[in-house]
Order: C-alpha cells, then structure tokens, then sequence
C-alpha cells in the first residue's frame, strides 16, 4: 500500500466515522447523548492526560455544560428542576346507545 492509498483510506474512514455520528444523533439523539455523556465522563477523570481531560469536556453534552441534570437526556427528566404540569380531567365523552335501524 503506497503513501497515497493510506492517507486516502484513513480520509475515507474518518467520513464514514463522522457521517455515522451525524445519522446516530438524527436517528436515536437520546441513546446518542447518553453514550456521548458516559464516554465523556470516563475521559475526563483525574489521571489523565490534559489532552484526553480536555476532549472528554468537549464531548460533554450541552445539559451537564450549562449545570442541568447532566444525565444525558436533557432536563426535564428527573423532574428535580421543572415544577410538574397539573393534570386536570376532562369531562367524559357523551355517548349515543340507540339502537341502528336496518333499513
């Protein structure tokens, strides 16, 4: 394999990884904030490097960034910072018994 065909296969690889991401976050952006979420928090402990530290923030999602519940699936889910809607009932449906004349 020459010099051109490896860098060639490595470009071809890093836009199939990142079209991967792109249809991920479209198709399942749940599933995707929560795996972003943990690999995030696996690189950014101490221990480190300064590099891997700094990419695990980046890859933070915006919740656990901005000091919301951080869990990955947004805020809301925990219920800790949002009030709970009141729910009222609605009257029940009036319904129509008679019986069908079959003409």
């Amino acid at each position: 394999m020459s010099g051109f065909e490896a860098i060639q296969a490595l470009v071809l690889a890093a836009i199939l990884a990142y079209s991967l991401v792109v249809a991920l976050r479209k198709l399942a952006p749940q599933a995707t904030r929560r795996w972003l979420g943990r690999v995030s928090a696996r690189l950014d402990t101490r221990g480190r490097a300064r590099l891997v530290r700094r990419l695990g923030h980046m890859l933070q999602p915006k919740e656990a960034r901005s000091g919301a519940c951080g869990d990955g699936d947004g805020c809301g889910t925990c219920r800790g910072c949002v009030p709970m809607p009141e729910v009222t009932a609605s009257p029940p449906m009036p319904l129509d018994l008679r019986a069908r004349n079959k003409d």
